[in-house]
């Protein structure tokens, strides 16, 4: 099919900063769309002007209506890094489509940084909660954010001064390649400057003595969870992490979520994973969603519900965690619903768990492990070894 959509980057320096057959595009377009900045941004031309719709989500309906026109969609930068060119091109076929990219923000804050690309995370807060970076502070770590406004900046100073990271140098970056171009400098716990809205953050995090270290590997220490005692502790964790094996855009279901601590570290571990925690106690949703806030990963989702029956009408899972409530009905409910190559990890304490797991073992294969910690603790004035509970723990992959 002949492409009829152009996607268009767009810069501070406007249309005269457009490649001349991307601006001989524009100024040939029938139908425009874009944000208010984006049109002024393009100066007159003779097409028809469109708004963003509202809800956003009906821009797709927007533009097939009017598939036959010349029809161009401005975006700020690259159109297709965090930014409207993937949601179109995902429900519309690429092949009626044709990008057109700018220079985008990470590459020009990049450049007035002199940081390396390739040596640094890029992430987006845009219309998105602030908290998702907190899973990205780390010791010596160089970030660039676009941020959601003009508060963004101070809201990411308080994460950093609040986890031991307020030396963190941080610059402002705002109309980058435009006549209004302006950086500000400063640390976090210092961060006093008032910016422009549309704005991207750089931040070279420094850590204190002191400072939270807060790994992406799976095994964060216990204290860093908020909970009852009833919890997937720290060593247990890190070896059901490694079993569910997370991966970019993967969907978790942690069966019997509690405090949340394996759904919040299956989402730290990799970009763009999913969760969804079922648990029937009110008191330890809260617990499992404050975690998920203060970890850095608030789109935790959390159902209230019995197994199995609060396993009906969720989307297929890509990984599934027993931590609670096994049996073999929630066992067959939960491998019917995963998703083939999909990973299943029980862990059990009781003696009944134990055998429902041992009787599947042999229907089912997989493996089946004991995990045994023992640690360290006062006994009188000299050091014994202490040991937890044991943990039982099945783990299959459906083939």
């Amino acid at each position: 099919m002949t492409p009829w959509l152009h996607i268009v980057g767009i810069g501070e320096d406007g249309i005269a900063g457009l490649a001349p057959a991307t601006r001989a595009v524009v100024e040939a377009a029938e139908v425009i769309i874009g944000g208010k900045r984006h049109h002024e941004l393009v100066g007159d031309v003779a097409a028809e002007r469109l708004a963003w719709p509202s809800p956003f989500d009906t821009l797709i309906d927007a533009l097939t209506e009017r598939r036959g026109q010349r029809v161009v969609v401005l975006a700020t930068g690259d159109p297709l890094w965090y930014s409207v060119g993937a949601r179109i091109g995902r429900e519309i076929d690429p092949s009626e489509i044709v990008y057109h990219p700018q220079t985008g923000a990470f590459q020009l804050a990049s450049s007035r940084m002199g940081w390396s690309m390739a040596d640094l995370e890029t992430l987006t807060v845009h219309g998105r909660p602030v908290e998702q970076m907190i899973a990205f502070i780390q010791p010596d770590v160089r970030l660039l954010i676009l941020t959601t406004g003009a508060d963004t900046p101070a809201q990411i100073a308080a994460f950093l001064t609040e986890r031991g990271f307020g030396q963190s140098k941080m610059t402002v970056l705002a109309n980058m390649g435009g006549a209004d171009e302006a950086r500000f400098d400063g640390v976090a716990e210092g961060w006093n400057h008032d910016v422009p809205p549309f704005n991207t953050l750089a931040v070279e995090c420094i850590a204190a003595t002191d400072a939270a270290l807060m790994p992406r590997v799976p095994g964060l220490p216990d204290d860093m969870f908020e909970h009852d005692g009833t919890m997937t502790k720290q060593e247990v964790r890190a070896v059901t992490l490694a079993k569910l094996m997370p991966m970019r855009g993967a969907l978790l279901w942690d069966v019997g979520t509690g405090c949340g601590s394996v759904a919040v570290e299956w989402m730290r571990a990799a970009r763009y994973t999913r969760a969804i925690g079922i648990e029937p106690r009110a008191d330890r949703r809260a617990m499992a969603a404050a975690n998920a806030l203060a970890l850095g990963v608030p789109k935790l989702e959390l159902v209230d519900g019995k197994v199995p029956e609060a396993l009906t009408d969720l989307p297929a899972p890509d990984a599934i965690f027993i931590g609670g409530g096994f049996s073999r009905e929630t066992f067959d409910a939960a491998w019917s619903a995963l998703r083939p190559l999909g990973r299943l990890v029980a862990n059990a304490v009781t003696l009944e768990s134990e055998i429902e797991m041992i009787a599947l073992h042999k229907e089912f294969g997989g493996d089946l492990v004991k995990i045994a910690i023992n640690r360290a603790s006062p006994v009188g004035p000299r050091t014994g070894w202490r040991p937890n509970m044991p943990v039982t723990q099945w783990s299959l992959i459906k083939r």
